[in-house]
């Protein structure tokens, strides 16, 4: 049976966000293999993927606070700035997914997407069903967008994939990065949250942590936020977040095994 999933290789899992520029080549030629393999396993497996900007974008990015908008010139020199680094990354997962003989398409939400503050309100649905119909694999990342009234401001890739899920609903959103799921006592870690529903999130949202490295996009309780909305919008889905650190796991989980947190309805 055809199944569209949408997997999301997160920043902190490919680069290493401590450390600006730098990503984790080993790290994604492995991810790459496995998301290869699981398409020869299932070839009725239809994939958006994802990618966050990690050491590359956050830290321009907060030093310029895109995110709250941009008028400047200073500002718009910095957002030029930001989608250079988020650009740079996106050549390098672009390459690492080739090398594993996936068929992948780069859609950037800067060249694809408009927000209105902060939120996004125009695009251009039909190369996206295109990709989809030719068995290509659309490949998004965290990314400046212009904005209405912002000017300016930064998607992150959550709020692609809740955007893309109202219109070509997944049955299962992959958030892979270096957490075990979503824990109940971040930073401790001791509890893991199994199960997230959207009429118990209220339960544990005063635990749920950010993120230790930059992130302007909000760190952990930001993601579980936006997958509450795009479950909203498309109330079949179910999330998992899960880490990618162990060999075999993005595999699994695109297999439909369970693991970290999953978050539903």
């Amino acid at each position: 049976m055809e199944e569209l999933v949408y997997l999301k290789l997160g920043g902190s899992l490919i680069t290493d966000k401590n450390n600006p520029l730098t990503p984790r080549p080993d790290v994604l030629e492995r991810l790459s293999a496995e998301i290869a393999a699981a398409r020869r396993e299932n070839p009725e497996l239809r994939l958006v993927l994802g990618h966050g900007s990690g050491s590359f974008g956050h830290s321009v990015a907060r030093r310029y606070g895109t995110v709250h908008g941009v008028r400047t010139p200073e500002q718009w020199q910095g957002f030029a700035e930001v989608w250079q680094a988020a650009r740079a990354l996106n050549q390098i997962v672009v390459e690492a997914l080739t090398r594993a003989g996936l068929p992948v398409i780069a859609f950037p939400p800067s060249a694809t997407i408009v927000s209105e503050n902060g939120l996004p309100v125009q695009w251009n649905r039909e190369p996206l069903a295109a990709a989809l119909r030719a068995n290509l694999i659309p490949l998004v990342n965290g990314d400046v967008v212009f904005d209405t009234i912002l000017g300016g401001t930064i998607l992150s890739t959550e709020d692609v994939f809740r955007l893309y899920a109202g219109h070509f609903p997944p049955s299962r959103v992959l958030l892979a990065g270096i957490e075990a799921g979503v824990w109940a006592d971040y930073p401790q870690r001791t509890r893991l949250v199994e199960h997230i529903r959207l009429d118990t999130f209220s339960q544990v949202a005063a635990a749920i942590g950010g993120s230790q490295a930059v992130d302007v996009t909000g760190g952990m309780a930001a993601k579980v936020q936006e997958m509450l909305s795009l479950i909203e919008a498309a109330p079949g889905t179910q999330v998992m977040i899960f880490s990618g650190l162990d060999p075999g796991a993005v595999q699994a989980a695109l297999r439909g095994e369970r693991t970290g947190t999953v978050l539903s309805a």
